[in-house]
């Protein structure tokens, strides 16, 4: 038996206003589909992020419905689990509902274990730190069923989408000690980097498959990236790697005396590529000619589809920049948010759903949005 693991696909990010980022998005998570569908896979889990807002575009709508109606023209069932991207703070009913309400794909983010062509499912939806708590209850109830009433059921796979503070440092919501024992799989999305451990005190392997693609938080670097076919024909669950094919990405180092044959070798690296690749170029140096590098970067934009450049200095441990250009105002006031407030979670919520609500004038609505975060905290404090 086998199944794909994909997580994080993030439909309806559009990056850098580009309509071509859209549709790399769209195309990397059809190519995750077709490949599921070419390889006879017997089920498709989505480990939540589905989409990149909570009130995702139409097109990211369609784009999700086309994929899972495909798999089930190919009788593949699905199942999800929803990420803090899928879920507003005030929204009742979030979008991915709607494909489990019409039978295109199953919700199992309840916490409530099902049995699946003799397979045991469970998952999770991504939960704040503040609520993390009520899993000890929730992973025990899980332990104790997959010991009882799925004792005889040999695979087990528990889908989450939360951090696990092996696995990274800033994403430290669960220990993985603190996990139900009896799972063979754990399907884990959240995290975007791909990674796969194994510890003894736990049945199976604890897996992120990464994003499908590099979204706005993960920078621009060459990186992989892909989702996971498991194999769960025999007694251990053995997770596949399986690269898609995504627009190239580069980062370039250079100094400031050395930028023209910096920009030189990266046109020869790029200019045979099928896709317009993503190019970054730090430039480390004093008393630079801002004009100059224009003029330098200017010999890149007919071969990538977006150049973006950095000048740095090593005035803090790492590097701190003091010019970055083009900049993106939406990247940085989510960054900037973020630094302020302490939390990415802070930040979105602010970003993506006051902000915009703020931007038109709907300032009953906005406090409507805070007193019900306030009273959803308030709520938590006192448990």
């Amino acid at each position: 038996m086998l199944f794909s693991h994909i997580a994080d696909t993030h439909l309806g990010l559009v990056q850098y206003g580009s309509n071509e980022r859209e549709e790399d998005v769209y195309d990397v998570f059809n190519q995750a589909i077709d490949i599921s569908i070419k390889d006879k896979v017997d089920f498709v889990i989505f480990a939540g992020d589905i989409f990149h807002e909570p009130n995702p575009s139409g097109r990211a709508i369609i784009q999700m419905a086309n994929g899972l109606k495909k798999l089930k023209k190919n009788k593949i069932d699905s199942f999800f689990v929803l990420g803090e991207h899928d879920q507003s703070r005030i929204r009742g009913t979030p979008v991915p509902y709607i494909y489990h309400n019409l039978d295109f794909s199953k919700y199992i983010g309840d916490g409530v274990p099902i049995l699946y062509k003799g397979v045991m499912l469970a998952g999770l939806d991504k939960r704040r730190k503040s609520e993390i708590g009520d899993y000890e209850k929730i992973f025990l109830n899980l332990d104790q069923s997959a010991e009882n009433e799925f004792k005889e059921t040999k695979h087990k796979i528990l889908v989450l989408h939360q951090g696990i503070a092996e696995f990274h440092k800033y994403a430290d919501d669960v220990q993985s000690k603190e996990l139900p024992k009896n799972f063979t799989y754990y399907a884990m999305g959240h995290l975007h980097d791909t990674v796969v451990k194994k510890f003894n005190y736990l049945k199976g392997p604890i897996a992120y498959p990464g994003s499908t693609e590099l979204t706005t938080s993960e920078g621009i670097k060459d990186v992989k990236k892909g989702f996971f076919e498991v194999d769960i024909s025999g007694d251990e669950a053995i997770p596949k790697w399986i690269e898609l094919d995504r627009r190239p990405q580069f980062s370039f180092d250079t100094d400031y005396k050395e930028l023209t044959k910096t920009i030189d070798k990266i046109i020869e690296e790029i200019s045979d590529l099928t896709k317009k690749p993503i190019i970054q170029v730090k430039i480390q140096g004093k008393d630079v000619d801002a004009d100059h590098i224009q003029a330098q970067i200017g010999r890149l934009n007919s071969l990538a589809l977006e150049c973006k450049w950095k000048i740095i200095t090593k005035q803090t441990s790492d590097s701190s920049v003091f010019l970055d250009r083009p900049n993106e105002i939406e990247d940085e006031i989510f960054r900037l948010s973020a630094n302020a407030l302490g939390s990415e979670q802070d930040a979105n919520f602010a970003i993506k759903e006051l902000l915009p609500v703020l931007s038109t004038d709907a300032t009953d609505q906005a406090l409507e949005i805070i007193l019900e975060d306030y009273k959803k905290f308030k709520e938590e404090e006192t448990k």
